[in-house]
């Protein structure tokens, strides 16, 4: 054999055997590590050397379902303005102070509040200067934010404006209605408003920061180049200024299953200025720990998560040609959850749109999907789990997931099999425990009642 041919077998070689390096390396699962506790929160950390940097998350049982009644938002304001000032006396941060230390460690710190929680993340490189003086800085951020009043009302006109804005979109208007159908008189149902931001002031921010912003309500995952003693150091470090623990906080409200009633009083029809009528149904659902997640996940990939191969998209769009769009999702969280359904029409098809949708749905209830469809979905589902664990923030995004939902350690490893050991008939007995046709609330925004 000539050289050059060698040289090209040799090639090939090392070429196939680097694909098999990272075709195992995107299939093996890095082990989730339970670091030391500090401050009574929870700790975990993979290990990744793929990239230079560390990926942090501080997690604190601190949502909008706490918020003060009267004053939704004061869970969304708390989070927001820990960026925007910090410390004080001559240790104080102002908010330019604090963007241009981040920007000079090009790094990223962000805190934002949903239903359930508050979420701190930050990103950094993970050469040790760097890294340290991020954690500080996040630390610093976490434990003593300012709210200097001046912030607080500046950022409480900018949400109010953006309140305002939001109510002239019909898709706003549409999830708003839905949740309250839905959730009833569990906190969930509730929604900032002109009214509520507008009494929220500097003192109620500090007060909900100073009650559950604290090491008992917190958990920390960490992914990155770093190894055990320096993933225990940045969480000793981040949660040095917060207290373990603190006064007790009211218990929640137990979430009430949604209702069953007359269609009369679960279908709301609002009149809107819209071009095309927004259509949504919905109820509550399953946590995610519940033992019928992987069947209600599948299902419901071809019931109507699954883009243009689902039943949904088939049955509205292909064989009618009444959407561009029509999709259905399970939103399960650590204490509630939800399901949703939803299209945009003419307003001339709207009644026809919601017909097929409620026919179609109520139609996968009783019957769950084919067989063919059963492996279609367990198919995509599989070969495309190792893309979502392709990347720092991906994985960070699986490890809140599992920590923050109580679920098993092992959730990552085993996610593929419990995927492939569902069968048609688990799918089948779990739409029809968890959805109910008879307890779905309607939303129509964009035609007359």
């Amino acid at each position: 054999m000539s050289l050059i041919p060698r040289i090209q077998s040799t090639l090939l070689q090392l070429i196939g055997v680097m694909c098999m390096i990272f075709a195992g390396s995107v299939h093996a699962i890095l082990p989730i590590e339970i670091l030391d506790t500090a401050k009574g929160a929870k700790a975990y950390f993979i290990h990744t050397k793929s990239l230079p940097i560390i990926d942090v998350e501080v997690s604190i049982d601190a949502g909008s379902r706490y918020d003060p009644n009267n004053k939704s938002g004061v869970a969304a304001l708390t989070a927001q303005l820990m960026t925007l000032g910090s410390g004080a006396g001559k240790s104080s941060l102002s908010e330019a102070q604090i963007a241009d230390e981040i920007a000079d460690l090009g790094a990223s710190i962000s805190v934002a509040a949903s239903g359930e929680r508050t979420v701190l993340r930050i990103r950094s490189l993970s050469r040790s200067d760097l890294r340290e003086r991020v954690v500080q800085l996040a630390s610093m951020i976490l434990a003593k934010p300012s709210y200097e009043v001046a912030v607080v009302d500046r950022e409480k006109q900018r949400l109010i404006t953006a309140l305002l804005e939001a109510q002239t979109k019909p898709e706003t208007i549409l999830q708003q209605n839905l949740r309250k159908a839905v959730y009833g008189t569990y906190p969930l149902a509730n929604f900032p408003t002109p009214k509520t931001v507008a009494a929220i002031t500097a003192a109620d921010l500090r007060n909900f920061h100073a009650g559950f912003y604290r090491g008992d309500r917190i958990s920390v995952n960490i992914v990155g180049d770093l190894d055990r003693m320096q993933a225990n150091a940045i969480v000793k470090e981040l949660l040095a200024g917060l207290p373990q623990s603190g006064p007790p906080i009211a218990a929640l409200p137990v979430m009430q299953q949604t209702p069953q009633g007359p269609l009369s009083q679960r279908e709301q029809r609002i009149p809107f200025d819209t071009q095309q009528a927004h259509i949504a149904m919905g109820m509550t659902a399953i946590t995610r720990n519940n033992p019928d997640f992987f069947p209600l996940l599948i299902g419901n990939y071809v019931l109507g998560g699954g883009g243009f191969v689902s039943r949904l998209m088939a049955e509205v769009r292909e064989k009618r040609g009444l959407a561009y769009s029509i999709n259905s999702y399970f939103a399960p969280g650590k204490d509630a959850g939800f399901f949703e359904a939803g299209m945009q029409t003419k307003k001339d098809q709207a009644s026809l749109g919601l017909e097929v949708m409620q026919k179609t749905i109520s139609q996968f209830i009783a019957d769950g999907p084919t067989e063919a469809e059963l492996l279609a979905a367990k198919s995509n589902l599989v070969n495309g789990y190792p893309l979502r664990l392709d990347s720092n923030r991906k994985l960070l995004d699986n490890l809140s997931g599992i920590t923050w939902n109580d679920l098993p350690l092992d959730t990552m490893e085993t996610w593929t099999k419990q995927v492939e050991a569902v069968t048609l008939s688990q799918i089948r007995a779990a739409f029809q425990r968890h959805l109910d046709m008879n307890r779905m609330q309607i939303v129509v925004v964009g035609i007359n009642k």
